[in-house]
This record gives C-alpha cells, structure tokens and sequence, in this order.
C-alpha cells in the first residue's frame, strides 16, 4: 500500500460486469427477504430485536456488494444520543447500521427510492421535508420524543451528499432537538476507499448528475471498495447555541476525516471484500 494517501477521491479498480450482476442478483433478494421482514415480522418484534435484524441485514447487503467496512473507534450502543456524520452516498445508512444501529433523519425524497426507500422507512427512519420549516420544526419535536426515550439518532446535517473531498457547512436546526432534551452529540466521518491503494474512492458517491441507479451499478462493479466509519467523542452543548454547537461537530467531523487519512496507509491494507 502506498505510504501517502490522498483526500480526492480516485478512480476504482473494477469487477467484470457479469460479477456484478451476480452481485446485484443477490442485493435484490436480500432486499426483498427484507420487505418480507418488515412487513410481516417487525410489528411483533421488541425494538432492540429490530435494531439487531437491522444491522445483520445491512451487513449482509455490505458482503453481498463485495463491500468491506472498517469502523474505527467505538460504536454508541446505547442513548439517547445524536449521531452527525458527513454525507457522501445512499450506502451511507447502511454502512453506519452495519456499525452501530440508529434511527435516521433523511430527507423525504428518500422514501421514494426504488425499494431501498420502503426499506428505510421501515427500519425507522424519521423523514423531514427540507424545504418546509413548519415540517423541520415537527421532525425536531420528534427528534427530542425519540432522545428522551433513549435512542440514537443519526443525522447528515450537510443537508445533502457531497463528493467527499470537503465538508459543507453543517445545518444547525437539528440540533436543537438535542439541546432540549440535554442530549451529547456524537461525531461520525464516513470515507469510501479503495483497499489496495487506501486512497479515497469516488465509486459510491451520489451527487450532482449522478443518478442513483448509476451510482448503484457504479458501487456494484469496484473490486476492493471498503467503507470507513470513524467515531469521535460524544461531547454535550455546554451552554452553546445550535449554531456554535454545529460549527464545532462540523470541526471535529473534519478533525476525524484528516485523522484517517493519515492512518489509512497503514491500517487498510488488512480490509479486503
């Protein structure tokens, strides 16, 4: 592996097209196994069996993919507590419940994802409509019920996805659900890379022209792809407002995407799909 690692994503090693689709095969049964199973069995499942057929579904999706993940630090496993994480791709949710289960704030185009959108709404996803601030102020009100029962939240306060070279500004509405409720946040960074260079890679991102069935096939025809999931330290508002709380996480969301750059030579080269 080479002994520099740079922050641009680069192009990515591919299967043959036939492996692929082999791949792809196997993705659409596990999505619809996971159709059955939210549609039949969640109603009479506890929470916690929820959450624990979650994760074992994502990481099954991640292997069928050909998809290695790498989480780094130490998962949350229990809340209440707000995760922020920078925002790159539609694999980003699975890559994270893979790690460590959370209920999801997205925005409301996402349930109308082919198959992937029930599929997300149905693990609990909270949905909020971006552009509406009567519908932003619900979603923090629900925010703050699910917080005060003891769960984790995962939120992408970017607003949008990103090529991943940089951070966006991070939006601070969403953390005032936190404060209310004197719940820590806790910072995330999220990187795509290639295994056997430990350079970033661009395979999986959604943005810009990019549809999603593009990025998708994209993201099923790289060999080596692993997802890096880097967890910070839960840090609570003390006494700041949302929006000085949310150029902090913001600070230390970058803090940890640099920190992995620079470890990423040397601790990659063991991740391999």
């Amino acid at each position: 592996m080479s002994a520099t690692v740079s922050s641009a994503p680069q192009p990515q090693a591919q299967v043959h097209p036939l492996h692929a689709v082999w791949r792809l095969c196997r993705v659409l049964l596990l999505m619809g196994q996971g159709w059955a199973i939210i549609r039949w069995r969640f109603p009479g499942w506890s929470a916690t069996r929820r959450q624990q057929r979650v994760q074992a579904w994502s990481r099954q999706m991640l292997s069928a993919m050909g998809i290695a993940w790498a989480p780094e630090g130490e998962p949350p496993t229990q809340g209440p507590l707000l995760i922020v994480a920078n925002h790159i791709s539609w694999l980003d949710i699975l890559v994270m419940n893979a790690a460590a289960p959370a209920h999801f704030v997205s925005k409301a185009d996402v349930k109308h994802w082919p198959m992937l959108g029930l599929l997300i709404a149905g693990a609990g996803t909270l949905f909020i409509e971006r552009e509406s601030r009567r519908d932003a102020m619900r979603v923090v009100h629900d925010m703050a019920e699910h917080l005060q029962t003891g769960d984790i939240l995962a939120v992408f306060p970017e607003g949008t996805t990103s090529d991943g070279t940089a951070l966006l500004p991070f939006h601070a509405n969403l953390f005032q659900a936190a404060i209310a409720v004197q719940a820590p946040v806790l910072p995330v960074a999220l990187m795509y890379r290639d295994a056997a260079t430990g350079q970033r890679s661009h395979a999986p991102v959604y943005v810009g022209d990019t549809t999603l069935l593009a990025s998708v096939w994209q993201t099923l025809r790289s060999r080596g792809l692993v997802a890096q999931v880097c967890y910070g330290e839960a840090h609570e508002a003390n006494g700041r407002d949302r929006r000085a709380w949310a150029a902090q996480a913001q600070a230390y969301v970058a803090e940890l995407m640099a920190d992995a750059d620079h470890r990423a030579a040397s601790h990659l080269s063991s991740y391999n799909p």
